[in-house]
């Protein structure tokens, strides 16, 4: 257990989302894209594919807007040409930050990252440089209201599905699991019917680093709202503590 809330961060990123939910929706588009084109149109035959229509949903994306994605994605299959591309650096303060990116335009969004860094007073670092400090796992984030189901009898629910850990927040519960299981513990939660706040593959810091100095917050914030409006941008990971 964690003295923070991570519900809390989720339904603030909720909140941002809802606002710009092009934003979350191209974002999803382009997981649907590149998901269908590593295994196939089936849901039923490509996990993948599942997790991101999970995703899609928690994220309100209507069915027809999945379903639409879909059949343009098989349709396009040869003309899919998304990249994965990571990028890792520092902000201020020494702030360990990650930005996934799905491009296809790699020198476009390079530039873009780049520019985002520099601007919040931070820098492009190599690969590896700070990935080190994170370790990735697949999170499943439950809200305690949406959630009838006692905890111990859920923690045994996620543990025997093959979960990694459970723990219990004032607001929410967390599972964690390895990336390779995450699929297998998220669809075994979905059948038993437990409503999910937010449940993805991500990268969770090993230690969390405090930043107080007001100046130095604003610069880092300024990265990540640039990095935000960037369509190729997919996710950023930072050590921040809340």
């Amino acid at each position: 257990m964690s003295g923070h809330s991570k519900f809390a961060n989720i339904k603030h990123k909720k909140e941002k989302n809802d606002a710009a939910k092009g934003k979350i929706f191209t974002i999803i588009g382009r997981e649907i894209a590149i998901a269908v084109k590593e295994g196939g149109a089936d849901p039923a035959n490509n996990s993948k594919l599942r997790d991101v229509i999970a995703k899609a949903k928690a994220n309100n994306m209507p069915n027809d807007t999945i379903d639409r994605g879909i059949k343009k994605a098989a349709g396009d299959i040869g003309s899919v040409n998304y990249e994965r591309v990571t990028y890792e650096g520092y902000g201020p303060g020494g702030i360990a930050i990650i930005v996934e990116a799905l491009t296809d335009n790699k020198n476009r969004t390079a530039a873009n990252v780049r520019s985002a860094f520099t601007k919040g007073g931070g820098s492009i670092g190599t690969q590896g440089c700070v990935s080190y400090m994170f370790d990735e796992k697949g999170q499943i984030i439950i809200d305690k209201e949406e959630c009838d189901m006692d905890a111990d009898d859920l923690m045994m629910l996620a543990l025997d599905a093959g979960a990694e850990d459970f723990s219990e927040e004032e607001d929410s519960f967390e599972i964690l699991t390895s990336p390779d299981d995450f699929s297998a513990v998220r669809s075994s939660l979905e059948e038993q019917g437990i409503p999910m706040a937010s449940a993805d593959v991500t990268m969770i810091p090993q230690n969390y680093v405090e930043l107080t100095d007001e100046a130095a917050l604003g610069q880092l914030q300024r990265t990540l709202d640039l990095l935000d409006e960037d369509d190729d941008v997919q996710a950023v990971f930072t050590n921040l503590a809340d």
